[in-house]
């Protein structure tokens, strides 16, 4: 499954190449590969690659958002991969609730002078049950130049005076199914670390 990134989050074309997002089969989770610009603003986070880091959305990233809702639960499973090596893994229940954060994932980074590409295996212990819905977003520049950039964006007749980019908006996601990826047979398999959330 290949997704470009070709909007900033208010729905107006990038003006680079765009970033792209590849999910694909992988042994008892899913690998994804992040190919983007590189634009090395901000600089590098000052913990250690390979290493979670809080607060890793204030830098040059890629955020995907996985989510499930039934009559009871709201689930949103979080990546965040920084260009220069650093990851952020958060669990949330219900929009904004982090209940797990900083989680251990086996991620790589690799750069030029002009791109980055990052590679990550995403156990299925971390998904909530029955994905249904999904995002991903591209951030990168500093202060005024800051740029945020959206899979699927709002849409600008949408928009509302003053509004700012805000990535827990489920209106704008897109229905997602890993049955697309795995076949229509496949089960996702279940994970103790929400079944403990719930409890």
């Amino acid at each position: 499954m290949d997704f470009k990134i070709e909007h900033t989050w208010d729905g107006f074309p990038v003006k680079h190449e765009p970033v792209l997002v590849r999910l694909s089969p992988g042994d008892r989770g899913v690998m994804m590969e992040v190919s983007a610009p590189f634009f090395n603003d901000p600089p590098a986070p000052l913990g250690e690659p390979g290493k979670p880091f809080n607060e890793l959305w204030d830098y040059e990233v890629l955020l995907s958002f996985f989510f499930f809702l039934n009559n009871k639960h709201e689930e949103w499973l979080n990546f965040i991969f920084d260009s220069h090596g650093q990851h952020l893994v958060l669990l949330l229940s219900g929009r904004r609730n982090v209940w797990k954060h900083g989680l251990a994932l086996s991620y790589k980074v690799s750069r030029k002078q002009t791109k980055w590409e990052g590679k990550a295996y995403l156990p299925w212990c971390y998904f909530p049950p029955n994905v249904t819905k999904f995002n991903s977003f591209a951030i990168h520049g500093s202060k005024d130049k800051r740029s945020y950039e959206a899979l699927y964006p709002v849409p600008q007749h949408e928009l509302q005076e003053g509004q700012k980019p805000d990535f827990h908006r489920l209106e704008y996601f897109k229905p997602f199914d890993f049955n697309t990826l795995f076949g229509e047979e496949w089960k996702q398999p279940k994970s103790d670390l929400w079944l403990i959330e719930k409890n």
